[in-house]
């Protein structure tokens, strides 16, 4: 089933989808305020041909469960993907450059980027605003060379956006060496690219290392990468577009979020640089991936935790049975592995078990979680303890920022924790709004069924503002958010006559006139409230 994919590009597994009856397309239009409750809602990926106000379809959910993300990478089941990794990462095959890319069919540059007439959604009823989440983005360090991951942008202005790198990561060391030396850091984001793309560009590799010939070694090809129009940085050739952009020298000083996180929980206000948006090359038909979170991310990281799981315990000469890394867990924090054991294997095992990534550990858990459930108490597990305060077993180890048990460290700072604990229950101390559960918007009122039944009925009484109209709502929305801080999702919702187009753009005046910002919960406010938020100080 492999050989299937060596040559397919992003619509050809899209095809794959339809035909194996697990993509769905909609005909009907749809208000991209409802894209993510849908997506929730449907057992299949969603493919949205009509979106109010837009004219590039969305497409999402693609990877959202263990089939289809069985299919992406061409295999008959999901577990054969460990192997296949596995034969990538022994045999990666170098990406090959090309002057001639689709994705440059239609080219928008300086003063013609529009970043609001391209269909990105808000999830989250505490988004913190549209998000692009599935761009595979490339960047080149003059002595590492170039670096492929996936990492959030927040859309803020109509070029301008974020980038969530608050963590240590291999694109933040390339973004401090700009800033440092006084320059931006020239990046590229291709948005809608092949599984193998954007799963490789996902996989933590060591620094120096260029994820691209990961995915070569997935497909048994090289991966073709173009030349950018503005930047000297390559993207992916078979993207369905791409972001010319640069991280400019700003530092770490802009709020940032919120966002739903893969541990099924909101994530925290970051403070991270910003990008401006140089050029968007697309094709004339293109079509935009929004990555659903979170199982889309869970089932794109399992497989790489699982080859690098087993690597580890080959290496430590452990006779592996079998290997679970749960989805209770995240898919990051927790492995059951059984081993044919001889004396002292089984700590062997759990040492090199724990080892590797970001691997982090039985039970007393709080009363909203389900006890019956093992996914449900083994979350708890993987949310709510910290080992050196819950059972001790191997302190001072180095953990995942987004760990919502963590205590908050200064920006950039490495957290540390311990491996192994026991009591799931959320500790003393740490915010309840660390706990707040991903609750889509418009879930309550906006239902599948409705948009499965075919018609193209528009939703009553939606107005879109001309363009001398936006200051007048931009004016609105300062005295709405004047009295106390909304959450994004809470502002579209005050003004149910405006599309949400409209809405964004009033948004993005406000930032550009400096007035807008986020309190610490990563609410909408006025900057110079009491409610607004301030950059952490640095010693």
């Amino acid at each position: 089933m492999s050989g299937e994919t060596g040559n397919e590009g992003f619509r050809e597994f899209l095809d794959r989808l339809r035909a194996e009856r697990e993509l769905v397309d909609i005909e009907r239009a749809v208000d991209i305020r409802h894209v993510a409750a849908l997506v929730d809602q449907s057992e299949r990926a969603l493919l949205f041909h009509n979106v109010i106000g837009y004219g590039t379809p969305i497409v999402s959910g693609i990877y959202r469960s263990q089939r289809r993300t069985a299919l992406a990478m061409g295999c008959a089941t999901f577990a054969e993907i460990e192997e296949k990794l596995r034969r990538g990462l022994e045999r990666p095959i170098d990406p090959v450059h090309v002057e001639r890319a689709e994705h440059k069919e239609v080219i928008a540059a300086g003063d013609e980027v529009d970043l609001y007439e391209l269909p990105v959604p808000i999830c989250s009823i505490y988004d913190g605003g549209p998000m692009i989440t599935g761009g595979v983005v490339i960047a080149r360090d003059p002595e590492f060379g170039l670096n492929a991951g996936v990492y959030r942008c927040l859309v803020k202005e109509r070029n301008l956006t974020g980038i969530d790198i608050n963590t240590p990561n291999n694109l933040r060391l390339y973004a401090q060496r700009a800033l440092e030396a006084g320059r931006p850091c020239p990046i590229s984001v291709s948005i809608g690219v092949h599984p193998f793309d954007i799963m490789s560009a996902g996989f933590r590799a060591p620094l120096g290392v260029n994820e691209m010939g990961l995915a070569g070694g997935l497909r048994g090809a090289p991966t073709a990468l173009a030349p950018c129009e503005t930047i000297e940085v390559p993207c992916v050739a078979g993207a369905e577009l791409v972001l010319e952009a640069e991280i400019l020298p700003t530092g770490w000083v802009w709020p940032e979020g919120r966002f739903g996180e893969f541990t099924r929980l909101m994530g925290g206000l970051h403070w991270n640089p910003l990008v401006r948006v140089k050029a968007i090359t697309r094709r004339r038909d293109a079509i935009y991936y929004s990555l659903h979170m979170p199982w889309e991310n869970t089932w794109l990281g399992a497989p790489t935790r699982y080859a690098a799981v087993r690597a580890a315990l080959k290496n430590a000469r452990v006779q592996v049975r079998g290997i679970n890394v749960t989805i209770g867990g995240c898919a990051m924090w927790h492995a059951v592995i059984s081993v044919s054991k001889q004396a002292g294997e089984g700590k062997n095992a759990l040492l090199a078990a724990l080892s590797v990534m970001d691997m982090k550990h039985v039970v007393v858990v709080d009363d909203d979680i389900d006890v019956f459930d093992p996914v449900d108490v083994e979350w708890a597990i993987a949310t709510r303890v910290q080992g050196d305060r819950d059972v001790i077993v191997i302190p001072g180890a180095r953990a995942k920022p987004l760990d919502p048990s963590l205590p908050v460290v200064p920006p950039g700072t490495v957290p540390t924790g311990a491996k192994v604990g026991i009591d799931a229950t959320i500790g003393e101390g740490i915010p309840r709004e660390r706990y707040e559960r991903i609750s889509y918007a418009h879930a309550d009122t906006v239902r599948l069924e409705d948009y499965l039944g075919g018609g193209d009925e528009r939703l009553p009484g939606v107005a879109f503002a001309p363009a001398d109209g936006i200051a007048a709502l931009a004016r609105r929305i300062h005295a709405l958010i004047g009295e106390a801080p909304r959450y994004y999702s809470e502002i579209a919702a005050e003004f149910p006559g405006f599309d949400f187009q409209s809405i964004a753009r009033a948004m993005g005046k406000l930032h550009e006139d400096g007035t807008l910002w986020q309190d610490p919960r990563g609410r909408m406010c006025l900057r110079d409230s009491t409610f607004a938020a301030r950059p952490p100080s640095r010693a």
